[in-house]
């Protein structure tokens, strides 16, 4: 990734604040938890724009399609940045607990005591490390309140299980992804909403999304990538007309089905990668009339 980070062209502050970001994880035991990176834009500006944001101690959100790169462009935030990273995924059932942590029986000996096991917000506020919040207009609106003043300048939460204050480190960095108008979304809180710098996501394409899928997929086959390229700019179209759902122009589907166009046809894969995954009789037939133009 140094090369990707290369050709940014950031600041040198934000560069020496990368540097010593990188220096303080790279031996610590939750390396591991720093992500692989692999995601390559549309435009260098989404980048540049999220690492200025997170350098600078502002939440960033990512808004965009499914299927267009929100969790990798997450992942390799934190590989460029060289810091582990916490993952929430957001749905109806969210609670506290699940974001802060819980209280536990402990048995040590004969001595039995209760023990608090540290949530992913609490680890990564006082680790430094980036938190990840997936989906985050899937939790009850309730529930996303107690993260108000991790979120704000404060940077601190009391813990309603302990009463401990926790105040995060200085490199601690808060990552939302949102994909609105989906079943099961409900409409972000404006106060919080208003504590992110909000970065647009869009689908990659053309030499970028080729780059992907030579890189991400196991196709080698140049005439079959180019043909999957065409294929997933069809899709874009579709969905910008409103005739077929985002999910089918999901680049995640699209590295799957060139998984399979390996050892199966193409049509064959792009059925079991991105038709079946669909409900309507009527979006699956258009997918498999453009499918038909482009793989003869």
């Amino acid at each position: 990734m140094t090369s990707q980070l290369e050709a940014l062209n950031l600041p040198n502050n934000i560069l020496s604040d990368i540097k010593k970001r990188s220096e303080t994880f790279k031996n610590s035991e939750d390396a591991m938890l720093i992500g692989k990176g692999g995601y390559m834009p549309s435009e260098d500006a989404i980048l540049f724009d999220a690492m200025i944001a997170l350098s600078l101690g502002k939440n960033v959100l990512l808004k965009g399609p499914t299927g267009s790169g929100k969790t990798k462009l997450a992942e390799t935030l934190s590989n460029l940045f060289g810091q582990p990273m916490h993952n929430i995924n957001c749905s109806v059932d969210l609670d506290a607990e699940a974001l802060l942590g819980y209280k536990t029986i402990s048995q040590e000996g004969s001595k039995t005591s209760i023990e608090f096991i540290e949530g992913p917000v609490i680890h990564a506020m006082k680790k430094g490390h980036i938190l990840y919040i997936d989906e985050i207009n899937m939790a009850k609106p309730e529930t996303l309140p107690i993260l108000n003043g991790v979120l704000d300048y404060r940077k601190m939460i009391t813990n309603p299980f302990t009463g401990e204050v926790i105040k995060a480190s200085s490199d601690f960095g808060v990552i939302a992804a949102i994909n609105e108008g989906y079943v099961g979304t409900v409409p972000l809180n404006e106060a919080l909403k208003n504590r992110f710098v909000v970065i647009e996501v869009p689908y990659i394409q053309g030499e970028q999304l080729k780059a992907v899928l030579r890189s991400q997929s196991m196709l080698t086959n140049e005439k079959l990538i180019s043909q999957f390229v065409t294929l997933s700019s069809d899709l874009i179209t579709q969905v910008q007309n409103g005739q077929i759902s985002e999910e089918a122009a999901s680049v995640r589907a699209l590295i799957d089905t060139c998984d399979l166009a390996v050892y199966m046809p193409p049509l064959r894969a792009i059925s079991r990668g991105i038709t079946e995954k669909l409900e309507d009789d009527r979006e699956k037939a258009a997918i498999q009339n453009i499918a038909e133009t482009l793989f003869v």
